[in-house]
């Protein structure tokens, strides 16, 4: 056995250690509180993590010279961890509309939205030297392309490009529709144009990196559904819960294997043999994607109503969430065995597990370092 399956029991550790099981009847009547949708979050990106640095170690088309494998079950599932992160969004920013008066005030954009612009470009510019210093060639319009966030200099930002826009088209539909269901329309509108236009662009044709920067972003919209609609389903689901459960159950079975079976027979990369049928296998494919993740996510969710999770270290993870998803990727570049896949890196750390510790003990220290910073910023600006 490789020493690198220790994570798999660390992991469940991490997320069970103080929660609290309900007994047949009750219910965690806290599973959709701020506090566990955050500490959900802290752990899912811990999740990404290893996602990331399994893509650098286990995944099927890196050099086999640089494989080792034992992370192999995060290569392919980082669009189901963001899935988590798009819901919550979605939920949270309804839930916020409900609760907070004047929410969707002229200072949203201030509050909500640049907040999460700022630190993409902050986490942006800390990649850039690196880049540099490793030996990339940067000639003047690339260097305008990294600073201004035409070309992604963090290859991990790609969701802080994205968010942002959903955010707003939330905002506007919201503030400025009276209609409710006419707003959901919209941002459900928004959502589905994003998704059928990135099917219909080639990997790195345009901003558009590939499928990763478009085939979680659906749970936003299910996020927000569920919101306006929690005082119906929850009451429903609990009533007939055990059903739910089996059904969930049957439900993650049936799109794993329809999302397996679509990848491998229509694929996100017909581009890559000519197919004259490219842009419907790609929404096959995402089709495939979009039932699994939000398989999980209810499934997930499901689970939260009779588990109540939370203990330090999750409340903490919850608190520089994105500044941990951001930053992370930067010691991952640094010390795999190259750097943005194209460069040499500072030091290429060959043990898988001492590799995974580097890589979290320096993501969480710049995280919280990160979150200082950007919660300075965010007081000057809103005062």
């Amino acid at each position: 056995m490789q020493p690198i399956y220790i994570v798999y029991p660390i992991i469940l550790v991490v997320l069970l250690w103080g929660a609290k099981f309900k007994k047949i009847g009750s219910f965690n009547e806290e599973a959709f509180s701020l506090r566990q949708m955050k500490a959900i979050q802290g752990f899912v990106a811990l999740l990404i993590m290893l996602h990331h640095c399994s893509q650098k170690t286990s995944a099927s088309w890196i050099d086999k010279k640089f494989y080792i494998g034992g992370l192999d079950m995060f290569v392919e599932v980082g669009f189901v961890l963001v899935s988590f992160f798009t819901f919550c969004s979605g939920y949270g920013l309804y839930k916020s509309l409900k609760t907070k008066p004047d929410y969707l005030n002229k200072k949203f954009i201030l509050k909500r939205i640049f907040p999460i612009v700022a630190l993409a470009y902050i986490v942006t510019w800390i990649f850039l030297p690196f880049r540099y210093l490793l030996g990339e060639k940067i000639s003047g319009k690339r260097l305008f392309y990294y600073l201004s966030g035409i070309k992604l200099s963090n290859p991990n930002g790609w969701y802080v490009c994205i968010i942002p826009f959903f955010y707003l088209c939330f905002y506007l539909a919201f503030r400025f529709c009276k209609n409710e269901k006419i707003a959901l329309s919209i941002v459900l509108a928004f959502t589905v144009g994003y998704q059928l236009l990135g099917t219909a662009l080639n990997h790195y044709d345009g901003w558009v990196g590939g499928e990763w920067w478009y085939n979680s972003i659906h749970l936003f919209v299910v996020g927000i559904i569920f919101a306006m609609y929690e005082d119906r389903i929850i009451p429903h689901v609990k009533k007939y819960y055990i059903v739910y459960l089996i059904a969930g159950v049957a439900l993650v079975f049936g799109a794993y294997r329809f999302w397996q079976y679509a990848r491998s027979n229509f694929s996100y990369y017909g581009e890559t043999w000519d197919a004259p049928d490219t842009v419907l296998r790609r929404r096959v494919t995402l089709l495939g994607d979009a039932l699994f993740s939000f398989a999980v996510v209810f499934f997930s969710f499901l689970l939260s109503m009779k588990i109540r999770i939370g203990n330090r270290f999750l409340d903490f993870m919850g608190r520089i969430t994105l500044e941990f998803y951001l930053i992370h990727g930067l010691f991952v570049e640094l010390f795999c065995f190259s750097f943005t896949s194209k460069l040499k890196s500072l030091y290429y750390i060959k043990s898988q597990e001492l590799f995974v510790i580097v890589v979290f003990v320096l993501g969480i220290v710049s995280a919280w370092l990160l979150s200082l910073l950007n919660n300075k910023l965010l007081k000057k600006i809103t005062k």
